[in-house]
């Protein structure tokens, strides 16, 4: 395979990245209630409309921001192996991590202080499903919008996603896909770590290579990632990254239609799901910005299906704060 072929216009960062739930209200209790997010959009899943698609982002659901979820009622915990993602980390204000360790502890969450192996002040804690969710201090200029309705000020408050960990077997295969087709920048290796930066100044997010913990695959289930999708302006830059990964022999997906963004997929050469994802045309494409999340939202092919839809899934309330009400900004 050749991975030197012309330089494609590099991909603008992180787009957004899906994993799996195996219950919407905890969920939402969780990346709303304790993390401040916004529930931007609530939809089902275009190949499973029976459940839900749940998006979650600033305030208008900015490229960049976006964590999803599929969720799968009652599935079995997942497990992480090689050739998966296995944490994902959201930027939040330098001068914020002790606030954020007082709000997630007052939640009932356990949490670990670090310095990871780059420098940066982290700290990790477990979503309701187990997946590894970090919070990094950064004081890094971003393009995104403050939500005010999170409970969470806008010095304390998740700005971007930074990264997301990759457990791969094989460093340098796939760094060299990465680094010589798919536009990322090495920026420093420690260890067994590698990072990569995809995107320039307040749109760059990483991906880390680590190596995997175990040497099998995983179980996808509750609380692992499904995949992370890269950021791409418009239709026409992402037909541009379909011709070209098919001609170094990558088995992409057609282009498809997700409503709020076109996508495609691929496999990475380390078993990685990686999309590409437009930024357009956005979270309000269906409904009014001040409305966002409250309502389902279907595409139209699953209308003829509202009715069945609204009374067979579960009903979703606004985030139960419960003791993080008292740890507030």
């Amino acid at each position: 395979m050749d991975l030197h072929l012309n330089r494609m216009n590099p991909l603008k960062g992180i787009h957004h990245v899906t994993a799996i739930t195996g219950d919407a209200q905890p969920n939402v209790d969780f990346y709303s209630g304790v993390l401040g997010l916004r529930l931007v959009k609530k939809t089902v899943n275009f190949d499973d409309p029976g459940s839900y698609h749940l998006y979650y982002g600033d305030r208008f659901g900015t490229p960049g921001t976006l964590v999803t979820f599929f969720v799968w009622p009652g599935a079995a915990r997942g497990r992480t192996g090689a050739g998966e993602p296995v944490a994902l980390a959201f930027e939040v204000p330098e001068a914020s991590l002790e606030w954020c360790k007082q709000r997630v502890t007052g939640a009932g969450i356990r949490v670990s202080q670090a310095v990871n192996v780059f420098g940066d002040n982290v700290l990790s804690i477990a979503d309701p499903d187990g997946m590894r969710v970090e919070l990094v201090a950064r004081n890094t200029a971003r393009e995104t919008e403050y939500w005010a309705g999170g409970g969470v000020s806008k010095h304390n408050a998740i700005t971007a996603i930074h990264s997301v960990a990759l457990a791969l077997r094989d460093q340098a295969t796939s760094g060299r896909l990465y680094t010589g087709e798919l536009t990322f920048q090495e920026e420093q290796a420690k260890g067994d770590v590698r990072r990569f930066r995809v995107g320039e100044g307040a749109s760059a997010a990483f991906v880390d290579a680590v190596t995997p913990s175990v040497a099998s695959r995983g179980r996808m289930g509750a609380g692992t990632i499904h995949h992370m999708a890269f950021r791409t302006d418009d239709d026409a830059s992402q037909r541009e990254w379909l011709e070209r990964l098919s001609q170094i022999g990558l088995n992409l997906s057609p282009v498809m239609d997700r409503k709020y963004f076109h996508s495609i997929y691929f496999r990475e050469l380390g078993d990685v799901l990686f999309e590409i994802a437009t930024d357009g045309p956005g979270m309000a494409v269906d409904e009014n910005r001040g409305q966002l999340g409250q309502a389902l939202q279907l595409p139209s092919e699953y209308e003829s299906l509202r009715t069945s839809l609204e009374r067979t899934l579960p009903p979703i309330t606004a985030p139960r704060l419960s003791s993080v009400e008292a740890v507030r900004a």
